[in-house]
């Protein structure tokens, strides 16, 4: 055991010395009111090759994209019927995917799928219990288009997992949506950064992306 009487000497030179025991490190919770977003994340120009990329068009389905519920996804339906006409003019694969408990036509009639093309169902991460890994391979796909809604769920989970699959992943920010712009933002910032998902996946907008 050691003797206080020795620590207090040694309490006394380093007091004298100026040093101090480091502060403890803080969390977010004692941060959080003063977190600052960082710089937006670049986008990127990019371009596929058509036959070897899918468009992964992710539940745009009454249920989900609605004025009441997410009236974000309505205003993005233009840029996005935009990208579908273009894949589709260059023949690419385009699987769309539902929401568990809806039908194919629940689909927005503004980018319905045309009834040949691959349909799956399921949760947020559309690889989960789905045949799309089969189908992707299939057709020797090495890079996915992912746009759709919610950002945080469908989009953010099944383009990570696509990347997981080593898949390259592309991202056009104005064909995801959510609620609020937050959480959006928060989605990019996702794509940039985390382990894993960030190396593969590229950042870009519907005007940038070329066939």
């Amino acid at each position: 055991m050691v003797c206080l009487h020795r620590l207090l000497p040694l309490a006394a030179f380093v007091s004298v010395l100026g040093f101090s025991l480091p502060a403890p490190a803080q969390t977010i919770i004692s941060e959080w009111s003063s977190v600052k977003a960082p710089p937006a994340p670049e986008l990127k120009p990019v371009t596929v090759d058509p036959k070897t990329t899918a468009l992964l068009m992710l539940d745009f389905v009454k249920q989900t994209c609605n004025d009441q519920r997410r009236p974000r996804c309505v205003a993005s339906l233009p840029k996005v019927k935009q990208l579908l006409a273009s894949a589709r003019s260059k023949d690419m694969l385009i699987v769309y995917s539902l929401i568990p408990g809806a039908a194919v036509g629940d689909t927005l009639p503004d980018v319905a799928p045309n009834g040949s093309e691959p349909i799956v169902q399921a949760g947020a991460d559309k690889f989960i219990k789905t045949n799309l890994e089969q189908i992707l391979k299939d057709k020797g796909i090495q890079t996915v288009i992912v746009v759709g809604t919610a950002a945080h769920g469908a989009v953010m989970y099944t383009a990570s997992d696509a990347a997981f699959h080593g898949l390259n992943v592309i991202v056009p920010v104005d064909g995801m949506s959510a609620e609020n712009a937050f959480i959006e933002q928060y989605v990019a910032y996702n794509f940039t950064s985390a382990p894993g998902a960030a190396a593969k996946t590229t950042l870009t907008s519907i005007d940038m992306l070329k066939f």
